[in-house]
Protein backbone atom coordinates (compact mmCIF):
# COMPACT_ATOMS: atom_id res chain seq x y z
CA UNK A 1 0.00 0.00 0.00
CA UNK A 2 1.24 3.47 -0.83
CA UNK A 3 1.64 6.47 1.41
CA UNK A 4 -1.13 8.56 2.89
CA UNK A 5 -2.94 10.93 0.52
CA UNK A 6 -4.59 14.04 1.97
CA UNK A 7 -7.17 16.45 0.57
CA UNK A 8 -8.75 19.48 2.22
CA UNK A 9 -12.52 19.37 1.79
CA UNK A 10 -13.28 23.08 1.73
CA UNK A 11 -16.76 22.41 0.35
CA UNK A 12 -17.73 20.67 3.61
CA UNK A 13 -18.65 22.22 6.98
CA UNK A 14 -19.40 21.03 10.51
CA UNK A 15 -22.37 21.48 12.84
CA UNK A 16 -22.78 20.40 16.44
CA UNK A 17 -25.95 19.03 18.02
CA UNK A 18 -26.08 18.57 21.78
CA UNK A 19 -28.37 18.62 24.77
CA UNK A 20 -29.94 15.91 26.91
CA UNK A 21 -32.54 15.03 24.25
CA UNK A 22 -30.14 15.08 21.29
CA UNK A 23 -29.96 11.33 20.63
CA UNK A 24 -33.71 10.73 20.90
CA UNK A 25 -34.46 13.84 18.85
CA UNK A 26 -32.13 12.85 16.00
CA UNK A 27 -33.23 9.20 16.07
CA UNK A 28 -36.74 10.25 15.08
CA UNK A 29 -35.52 12.38 12.17
CA UNK A 30 -32.65 10.78 10.25
CA UNK A 31 -32.12 7.57 8.28
CA UNK A 32 -29.20 6.18 10.32
CA UNK A 33 -29.31 4.80 13.86
CA UNK A 34 -27.63 7.43 16.04
CA UNK A 35 -28.66 5.85 19.35
CA UNK A 36 -26.41 2.85 18.71
CA UNK A 37 -23.33 5.01 18.06
CA UNK A 38 -20.77 4.85 20.84
CA UNK A 39 -18.53 7.81 21.57
CA UNK A 40 -16.25 8.24 18.55
CA UNK A 41 -18.53 6.09 16.40
CA UNK A 42 -19.64 7.38 13.02
CA UNK A 43 -22.41 6.76 10.48
CA UNK A 44 -23.55 8.14 7.16
CA UNK A 45 -27.17 9.20 6.85
CA UNK A 46 -29.67 11.71 5.57
CA UNK A 47 -32.53 13.94 6.61
CA UNK A 48 -35.35 13.36 4.14
CA UNK A 49 -38.47 15.19 3.07
CA UNK A 50 -41.80 13.61 4.06
CA UNK A 51 -41.89 12.32 0.46
CA UNK A 52 -38.69 10.36 1.10
CA UNK A 53 -36.24 12.47 -0.91
CA UNK A 54 -32.80 13.54 0.35
CA UNK A 55 -32.78 17.08 1.67
CA UNK A 56 -29.42 16.79 3.45
CA UNK A 57 -26.89 13.96 3.66
CA UNK A 58 -24.08 13.82 6.19
CA UNK A 59 -21.49 11.99 8.22
CA UNK A 60 -22.38 12.00 11.92
CA UNK A 61 -19.95 11.32 14.75
CA UNK A 62 -20.88 10.88 18.39
CA UNK A 63 -18.73 12.84 20.83
CA UNK A 64 -19.80 12.10 24.39
CA UNK A 65 -23.42 13.23 24.70
CA UNK A 66 -23.34 15.31 21.53
CA UNK A 67 -22.98 14.81 17.80
CA UNK A 68 -20.79 16.36 15.11
CA UNK A 69 -22.30 16.56 11.60
CA UNK A 70 -20.21 16.83 8.42
CA UNK A 71 -22.41 18.33 5.67
CA UNK A 72 -22.06 20.14 2.35
CA UNK A 73 -20.94 23.69 3.19
CA UNK A 74 -23.70 25.46 1.18
CA UNK A 75 -26.27 23.37 3.07
CA UNK A 76 -24.93 23.73 6.62
CA UNK A 77 -27.01 26.73 7.73
CA UNK A 78 -30.18 25.31 6.16
CA UNK A 79 -29.47 22.00 7.91
CA UNK A 80 -29.28 23.74 11.29
CA UNK A 81 -32.47 25.70 10.56
CA UNK A 82 -34.29 22.50 9.59
CA UNK A 83 -33.23 20.78 12.83
CA UNK A 84 -34.44 23.78 14.80
CA UNK A 85 -37.76 23.64 12.95
CA UNK A 86 -38.30 20.09 14.22
CA UNK A 87 -36.95 20.79 17.70
CA UNK A 88 -40.13 22.15 19.29
CA UNK A 89 -39.67 21.67 23.06
CA UNK A 90 -36.87 19.11 22.87
CA UNK A 91 -33.81 19.98 24.97
CA UNK A 92 -31.46 20.25 22.01
CA UNK A 93 -28.84 22.85 21.08
CA UNK A 94 -27.49 23.34 17.55
CA UNK A 95 -24.51 25.40 16.41
CA UNK A 96 -22.07 25.83 13.55
CA UNK A 97 -18.56 24.49 14.24
CA UNK A 98 -15.99 26.60 12.42
CA UNK A 99 -12.96 25.78 14.58
CA UNK A 100 -12.17 22.51 12.78
CA UNK A 101 -11.24 21.92 9.16
CA UNK A 102 -12.30 18.80 7.26
CA UNK A 103 -9.82 16.59 5.43
CA UNK A 104 -10.06 13.25 3.67
CA UNK A 105 -7.19 10.80 4.01
CA UNK A 106 -6.72 7.54 2.12
CA UNK A 107 -4.18 5.13 0.69
CA UNK A 108 -2.14 4.42 3.81
CA UNK A 109 -1.67 5.20 7.53
CA UNK A 110 -2.08 8.92 8.24
CA UNK A 111 -0.97 11.03 11.18
CA UNK A 112 -3.90 13.08 12.56
CA UNK A 113 -2.42 14.47 15.79
CA UNK A 114 -4.79 16.60 17.82
CA UNK A 115 -7.83 15.86 15.68
CA UNK A 116 -10.84 13.58 15.36
CA UNK A 117 -10.38 10.78 12.82
CA UNK A 118 -13.22 8.50 11.73
CA UNK A 119 -13.15 5.68 9.22
CA UNK A 120 -15.48 6.49 6.32
CA UNK A 121 -18.46 4.29 7.25
CA UNK A 122 -19.57 3.81 3.64
CA UNK A 123 -16.64 1.92 2.15
CA UNK A 124 -13.24 1.01 3.61
CA UNK A 125 -11.40 2.10 0.45
CA UNK A 126 -12.75 5.62 0.89
CA UNK A 127 -10.35 6.06 3.82
CA UNK A 128 -10.73 8.43 6.77
CA UNK A 129 -12.39 11.76 7.57
CA UNK A 130 -10.26 14.02 9.77
CA UNK A 131 -11.64 16.99 11.74
CA UNK A 132 -8.79 19.08 13.07
CA UNK A 133 -7.44 22.62 13.28
CA UNK A 134 -4.27 21.25 11.65
CA UNK A 135 -3.99 19.30 8.41
CA UNK A 136 -2.92 15.65 8.71
CA UNK A 137 0.49 14.68 7.41
CA UNK A 138 0.56 13.17 3.92
CA UNK A 139 0.93 13.86 0.22
CA UNK A 140 -1.62 16.08 -1.54
CA UNK A 141 -4.27 13.99 -3.28
CA UNK A 142 -7.27 14.59 -5.52
CA UNK A 143 -10.30 13.49 -3.53
CA UNK A 144 -12.71 13.86 -6.45
CA UNK A 145 -10.67 11.48 -8.59
CA UNK A 146 -10.45 9.06 -5.66
CA UNK A 147 -14.19 9.23 -4.95
CA UNK A 148 -15.29 8.91 -8.57
CA UNK A 149 -12.87 6.06 -9.25
CA UNK A 150 -14.62 4.11 -6.47
CA UNK A 151 -18.07 5.04 -7.76
CA UNK A 152 -19.16 6.83 -4.58
CA UNK A 153 -21.97 9.40 -5.13
CA UNK A 154 -21.95 12.80 -3.46
CA UNK A 155 -24.88 15.13 -2.90
CA UNK A 156 -24.89 18.32 -4.95
CA UNK A 157 -22.44 16.76 -7.42
CA UNK A 158 -24.21 13.60 -8.54
CA UNK A 159 -27.77 14.52 -7.63
CA UNK A 160 -29.76 17.60 -6.69
CA UNK A 161 -30.86 17.83 -3.07
CA UNK A 162 -34.61 17.45 -2.80
CA UNK A 163 -34.82 15.40 -6.02
CA UNK A 164 -33.30 12.01 -5.19
CA UNK A 165 -34.38 9.00 -3.15
CA UNK A 166 -31.81 7.29 -0.88
CA UNK A 167 -31.89 4.14 -3.02
CA UNK A 168 -30.98 6.15 -6.11
CA UNK A 169 -27.96 7.57 -4.27
CA UNK A 170 -26.98 4.01 -3.19
CA UNK A 171 -27.56 4.71 0.49
CA UNK A 172 -29.15 1.28 0.84
CA UNK A 173 -25.90 -0.25 -0.43
CA UNK A 174 -23.45 1.31 2.05
CA UNK A 175 -25.49 1.48 5.24
CA UNK A 176 -26.86 5.00 4.92
CA UNK A 177 -30.34 3.75 5.79
CA UNK A 178 -31.04 1.56 8.80
CA UNK A 179 -34.08 -0.49 7.84
CA UNK A 180 -34.40 -1.99 11.33
CA UNK A 181 -34.73 1.26 13.29
CA UNK A 182 -38.00 2.98 14.13
CA UNK A 183 -39.75 5.77 12.30
CA UNK A 184 -38.02 8.83 10.86
CA UNK A 185 -39.06 11.51 8.39
CA UNK A 186 -39.79 9.88 5.00
CA UNK A 187 -39.41 6.36 6.39
CA UNK A 188 -42.63 4.96 4.92
CA UNK A 189 -41.64 5.77 1.33
CA UNK A 190 -38.09 4.44 1.72
CA UNK A 191 -39.25 1.22 3.37
CA UNK A 192 -41.78 0.66 0.59
CA UNK A 193 -39.06 1.01 -2.06
CA UNK A 194 -36.89 -1.45 -0.15
CA UNK A 195 -39.52 -4.10 0.35
CA UNK A 196 -41.01 -3.86 -3.14
CA UNK A 197 -37.68 -3.57 -4.91
CA UNK A 198 -38.90 -0.63 -6.98
CA UNK A 199 -35.62 1.30 -7.26
CA UNK A 200 -35.11 1.40 -11.04
CA UNK A 201 -32.90 4.49 -11.05
CA UNK A 202 -29.39 4.27 -9.61
CA UNK A 203 -26.17 6.30 -9.66
CA UNK A 204 -23.65 4.12 -11.48
CA UNK A 205 -20.29 4.47 -13.22
CA UNK A 206 -19.81 5.65 -16.80
CA UNK A 207 -16.71 5.85 -18.97
CA UNK A 208 -15.99 7.33 -22.40
CA UNK A 209 -13.11 7.75 -24.87
CA UNK A 210 -12.89 11.49 -24.11
CA UNK A 211 -13.67 13.79 -21.18
CA UNK A 212 -17.26 13.39 -20.09
CA UNK A 213 -19.73 16.29 -20.35
CA UNK A 214 -20.97 18.50 -17.53
CA UNK A 215 -23.34 17.71 -14.68
CA UNK A 216 -26.97 17.24 -15.74
CA UNK A 217 -26.15 16.50 -19.39
CA UNK A 218 -28.83 14.18 -20.75
CA UNK A 219 -27.94 10.54 -21.30
CA UNK A 220 -29.78 8.55 -23.95
CA UNK A 221 -30.06 4.78 -24.22
CA UNK A 222 -31.02 3.70 -27.72
CA UNK A 223 -32.22 7.24 -28.36
CA UNK A 224 -34.53 7.25 -25.30
CA UNK A 225 -33.95 9.46 -22.24
CA UNK A 226 -32.27 7.31 -19.59
CA UNK A 227 -30.85 9.79 -17.07
CA UNK A 228 -28.29 12.52 -16.54
CA UNK A 229 -24.59 12.98 -15.90
CA UNK A 230 -23.29 13.52 -12.40
CA UNK A 231 -19.69 14.36 -11.56
CA UNK A 232 -16.71 13.31 -13.65
CA UNK A 233 -12.94 13.19 -13.64
CA UNK A 234 -11.81 13.13 -17.24
CA UNK A 235 -13.13 10.01 -18.98
CA UNK A 236 -14.57 8.46 -15.79
CA UNK A 237 -17.73 9.64 -14.11
CA UNK A 238 -21.00 8.91 -12.39
CA UNK A 239 -24.50 9.12 -13.83
CA UNK A 240 -28.03 8.78 -12.47
CA UNK A 241 -29.62 6.26 -14.82
CA UNK A 242 -32.73 4.20 -15.40
CA UNK A 243 -31.05 0.80 -15.41
CA UNK A 244 -33.99 -0.89 -17.09
CA UNK A 245 -33.72 1.42 -20.10
CA UNK A 246 -29.95 1.03 -20.30
CA UNK A 247 -30.27 -2.75 -20.07
CA UNK A 248 -32.92 -2.85 -22.82
CA UNK A 249 -30.79 -0.70 -25.12
CA UNK A 250 -27.68 -2.81 -24.61
CA UNK A 251 -29.63 -6.02 -25.18
CA UNK A 252 -30.83 -4.56 -28.49
CA UNK A 253 -27.30 -3.58 -29.50
CA UNK A 254 -28.06 0.15 -29.20
CA UNK A 255 -25.69 2.82 -27.90
CA UNK A 256 -25.74 4.75 -24.65
CA UNK A 257 -24.67 8.37 -25.20
CA UNK A 258 -23.91 11.42 -23.06
CA UNK A 259 -24.04 14.44 -25.32
CA UNK A 260 -21.99 13.46 -28.37
CA UNK A 261 -20.05 10.73 -26.55
CA UNK A 262 -20.72 7.02 -26.48
CA UNK A 263 -20.41 5.81 -22.89
CA UNK A 264 -19.88 2.46 -21.23
CA UNK A 265 -22.04 1.88 -18.16
CA UNK A 266 -20.98 -0.40 -15.34
CA UNK A 267 -22.07 -1.14 -11.81
CA UNK A 268 -19.75 -0.46 -8.89
CA UNK A 269 -18.09 -3.69 -7.73
CA UNK A 270 -19.31 -3.13 -4.18
CA UNK A 271 -23.06 -2.86 -4.89
CA UNK A 272 -25.34 -5.81 -4.21
CA UNK A 273 -27.87 -5.23 -7.01
CA UNK A 274 -27.52 -6.37 -10.59
CA UNK A 275 -28.91 -5.41 -13.96
CA UNK A 276 -32.72 -5.64 -14.24
CA UNK A 277 -34.16 -8.84 -15.65
CA UNK A 278 -37.14 -8.95 -17.95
Amino acid sequence: MGGCMIAALDDRALARVGGEDAATFLQGLVTCDVERLGSGGAAFGALLSPQGKIQFDFFVTRLGDGFLFDVARPMRDDFIRRLNFYKLRAKVATAAEDGLAIHAAWGGPCEAAGGIAIADPRLAEMGTRVYSARAPQGEAGDYEVHRISLGMPEGGKDFVYGDCFPHEALMDQFGGVDFAKGCYVGQEVVSRMQHRGTARTRIVMVEAEASLPAFNTDILAGGRPAGTMGSSAGRLGLARLRLDRVSEALAAGALVTAGSLVVTVRLQPWVRFGWPRE
